[in-house]
């Protein structure tokens, strides 16, 4: 698996329009295209947050591949998301507004239809089917953008994480309420991932996030731009680019084991790994929930034996919480309701996915143990 890597130091058009243009090189995306084809850029756009905050791809990297292709010839180009709110126009046109993506106007089209259609997955996954946006289905070739981050329920957001944007906004809780296991989540999804199949996936990890990610995290920047046809492996080597272990993230440990990704095939091609490297910090809920470190069959006995105790949950604090609401409306579960403009949580029925972590936007929910 050939793996680019380029150092930018700085969110800089030029020195990104040059890194992009060596990933493109490298992963031989010219041989790819064809006249008159549909090229749909799938970037990470989980909320509405400015480009100082490292939770949303930058649009300078979007801006980036979509002046390349045009070079290229290629102009029908779309740029698609589902947040995590509801798919509607209103909705979308904000984001893109506060994620600095309606700047991209003049090299781009910005996605304005709403709609999404159920696809069949292969034979033998557990869903038998997904409900996917549109522009993904119509799309001749797909460029994954994602930001790198550490994510409060899978452990690391990257290539394969970034995918599940391709369901519609409030269609997703549905799926944490039907996978609330994580084991069960990750497989979930792979199979998003193995039905969209981009067709290159470029990582970027100028400004990356650690702590409580993907949206409540801080600032880790790595100054660096990666690029694959193989995004499964490339998540494994992004995530040990966080100096965190791989087989620790259960969707990248499924990917190995189902013979997706292949870190000892790894051909790196670019700038060399910068040295000094520094570990990310992880999520509160991970911290807390550390069972799911322990080796083999001791991690998954104790698990099992201590699941209750040792199970972390949200908790709003009532000063910082400004009553929008955003966390009852990603709660799978319903368990959050809104009472004197504050979020009121109920533990019972908690299945600890904290999508309502993830969404909150003012950082009001953190993360308790029960015990």
């Amino acid at each position: 698996m050939k793996q680019s890597l380029y150092q930018v130091p700085e969110y800089n058009q030029e020195k990104i329009n040059t890194a992009v243009a060596k990933i493109m090189k490298d992963q031989k995306v010219e041989k790819d295209l064809r006249p008159g084809m549909k090229v749909v850029i799938k970037p990470n756009l989980i909320m509405a947050k400015p480009t100082s905050i490292p939770a949303t791809t930058h649009p300078m990297v979007v801006r980036a591949v979509a002046l390349w292709l045009r070079e290229k010839g290629i102009t029908d180009i779309t740029l698609a998301e589902s947040s995590g709110g509801p798919y509607i126009a209103d909705y979308m046109k904000n984001i893109y507004r506060v994620c600095g993506m309606a700047s991209l106007s003049d090299v781009l089209t910005l996605n304005n239809d709403f709609s999404s259609k159920p696809v069949n997955t292969a034979e033998g996954f557990k869903n038998h089917s997904f409900n996917i946006i549109t522009p993904i289905i119509e799309a001749d070739y797909i460029i994954n953008i994602c930001k790198l981050k550490t994510h409060a329920m899978t452990g690391v957001s990257a290539g394969i994480k970034n995918l599940f944007g391709v369901i519609p906004g409030l269609e997703k809780p549905q799926l944490h309420y039907m996978w609330p296991d994580i084991e069960d989540f990750s497989n979930m999804l792979l199979e998003i991932a193995r039905t969209v199949k981009p067709d290159l996936t470029i990582v970027d990890a100028i400004d990356a996030m650690e702590g409580n990610g993907p949206t409540g995290g801080t600032s880790h920047p790595l100054k660096l731009l990666l690029g694959a046809k193989d995004f499964y492996t490339q998540d494994y080597f992004a995530t040990t680019l966080m100096q965190l272990d791989p087989n620790n993230i259960v969707m990248i440990r499924q990917a190995v084991e189902r013979g997706l990704a292949h870190p000892d095939q790894i051909e790196l091609c670019g700038d060399p790994i910068p040295e000094g490297l520094t570990q990310f910090q992880i999520p509160d809920s991970i911290k807390l929930d550390f069972s799911n470190f322990m080796p083999g069959p001791l991690g998954k006995a104790f698990a099992k034996i201590a699941s209750k105790v040792l199970k972390s949950f949200p908790k709003v604090d009532k000063e910082k919480c400004v009553g929008c609401a955003k966390c009852a409306e990603s709660c799978p579960q319903k368990i959050i309701k809104i009472k004197n403009k504050k979020a009121v949580f109920q533990r019972k029925g908690c299945i600890s996915c904290f999508c309502c972590q993830e969404m909150c936007p003012a950082k009001a929910i953190s993360v308790k143990k029960a015990l």
